[in-house]
């Protein structure tokens, strides 16, 4: 991405923390080539300010008041089709970063790392590079080569059954994620029971228990 000397890349900052938002934004703001020119704590928000001002990135948290982030990215991608987004999180790259990625976002960062490796994940989207660590980047080209013993067994997942496990995993039932994602009960039960089969798990209780492991299985890596 090429600025002028006196232009600043304008970025959304969607998370459900303030203080994180707060955060973020003054560390960008510091630098004299970026500024935050929005801030959201949801779904809604983030759509608004970016239909009132066109950004050129999108930091988006992955869980979003009991919301998927993942959704998020996908309504901003069919929105706004040319904006970067990046995916800041407490949850594990090796689980969540591929589906990230597949759902539409331009890369995935944890929200533990150092504030260079930040900026430098941020420059990297806005110049149109997708961003991940070196050890998620290893493991992508492993999977893409065939060695699917190195890649974790929610690859095997649609974007959308993906994004239905996670759900569960946060304590929405059915008829939550059905009105959340505006797909029919039909549909979510589907899904689910194509994430069992998928995962090898026998029932409804395994499948809560496997969803909320994952979803809270970086909770002793807060900062």
């Amino acid at each position: 991405m090429q600025e002028s000397q006196h232009q600043k890349a304008k970025i959304l900052i969607v998370d459900d923390h303030a203080i994180v938002r707060s955060g973020v934004a003054m560390l960008i703001n510091q630098e004299p080539d970026l500024h935050v020119c929005s801030e959201a704590s949801d779904i809604e928000g983030a759509l608004s300010a970016q239909r009132s001002c066109p950004h050129d990135l999108a930091i988006v948290d992955l869980s979003l008041h009991g919301m998927s982030g993942l959704e998020l990215v996908k309504r901003l991608q069919l929105d706004s089709p040319d904006l970067p987004i990046l995916v800041m999180s407490m949850h594990d790259e090796a689980v969540y970063a591929e589906q990230a990625l597949r759902a539409g976002a331009h890369g995935y960062l944890m929200k533990q790392v150092a504030t260079v490796t930040m900026l430098k994940a941020i420059r990297q989207v806005l110049n149109g590079e997708l961003y991940v660590s070196d050890q998620m980047r290893s493991r992508l080209l492993k999977t893409i080569r065939g060695s699917v013993s190195e890649a974790a067994p929610t690859g095997q997942l649609t974007p959308s059954e993906f994004e239905v496990l996670h759900l569960i995993g946060l304590g929405l039932g059915t008829s939550q994620i059905s009105q959340q994602l505006n797909r029919s009960v039909k549909t979510i039960e589907s899904h689910r029971a194509n994430i069992k089969r998928k995962l090898g798990l026998k029932s409804g209780n395994e499948l809560i228990h496997y969803a909320y492991n994952l979803a809270n299985q970086t909770a002793k890596n807060k900062p």
